[in-house]
């Protein structure tokens, strides 16, 4: 199946730079897969940075890269009509979303009006300067990263944009040895020219028709919308998941399914994938927020409590 394929040409070729994290390479490709954007909260230093690059260089696409800070303004991000006096004349000079794949570094850092300016772009794929639409290149995948230990000088990212990301994932700290590996590693020089291309921008466009060709019966549907309406009646939740949280965990669903070598979606999938695609869509009341409960083990608490659809023999249902 194309699918499992391609991740594992994608896994191979990254490891060359990234040791470990292959949870988190999944959970980046089942984003990729499903043309969705996914946001990486975590400290600095555990190497957001190096594994988006990596992947960009596995799959040929160009790499950008947007460092954010108060000063930032739209037109760094999107690019700007500018006047060659020369020719007398003006022309488009592109920004960095112009590119396959994009990094928004810290963008909790970036001013309101700044992270507006990445809505039109994740959402269509198309970005308004000077009242002229522009195309970006396909496939289109913005991974954004913020500090939750820090809050000074940052501007939380309203529930509206925090819904166009497909998925919040946390990378965590390594293993022991891992990072012995890591340690290794870093004397080497440039170790990201050792990640080759494996995967065209087409194959990836292939591979993202094949997920929405992947089957999910309908008791598996059923188990999916249950766990979604349920969150919009959890004690402590102010507002639940929204219809577009539900299509959004269905397709990574389907991604998950085939980056396992699957080509049908089992609860499983819903289940590992429910915590990272629904947790950041739902407003907590102030006395949850108070508790420090973490949106994701409410989500983790819910799915366990949903029932899982059985066959007629008493086993999970599988396809």
């Amino acid at each position: 199946m194309i699918i499992g394929e391609t991740a594992k040409k994608i896994r191979k070729a990254v490891a060359h730079a990234v040791v470990g994290q292959v949870e988190t390479l999944d959970l980046l490709l089942v984003g990729l897969f499903s043309g969705g954007h996914v946001l990486l909260e975590d400290v600095p230093g555990v190497g957001k940075t190096l594994l988006a690059k990596a992947l960009a260089a596995s799959i040929d696409s160009s790499f950008g890269r947007i460092q954010c800070t108060p000063d930032l303004l739209p037109s760094d991000v999107t690019g700007t009509t500018v006047y060659n006096r020369k020719e007398e004349k003006f022309y488009f000079r592109k920004g960095p979303l112009f590119n396959r794949l994009l990094l928004v570094d810290e963008i909790n850092r970036a001013i309101p009006r700044t992270q507006s300016a990445l809505l039109e772009a994740m959402a269509e794929g198309q970005v308004s300067v000077d009242g002229e639409t522009r195309l970006l290149d396909s496939p289109f995948f913005v991974i954004a990263t913020q500090n939750p230990v820090e809050s000074q000088g940052t501007f939380p990212l309203p529930e509206a944009q925090l819904d166009r990301f497909l998925m919040k994932v946390s990378m965590g700290y390594p293993a022991a040895e891992e990072e012995r590996e890591i340690f290794r590693l870093a004397k080497r020089d440039e170790v990201l020219k050792e990640v080759t291309p494996v995967a065209e921008p087409a194959e990836i466009m292939a591979v993202r028709k094949a997920v929405r060709q992947v089957h999910m019966n309908e008791a598996v549907e059923g188990y999916l919308l249950e766990v979604v309406r349920q969150t919009r009646e959890m004690d402590g939740v102010e507002l639940g998941v929204s219809p577009r949280g539900l299509i959004a965990l269905g397709l990574a669903s389907q991604a998950l399914a085939g980056i396992r070598g699957r080509e049908y979606v089992i609860p499983d999938d819903i289940k590992e994938l429910a915590p990272h695609v629904l947790s950041h869509r739902l407003l907590l009341t102030p006395s949850v927020r108070l508790d420090r409960q973490s949106p994701a083990d409410l989500i983790r608490e819910l799915v366990n409590r949903v029932p899982v659809p059985v066959e007629g023999d008493g086993e999970p249902v599988e396809s």
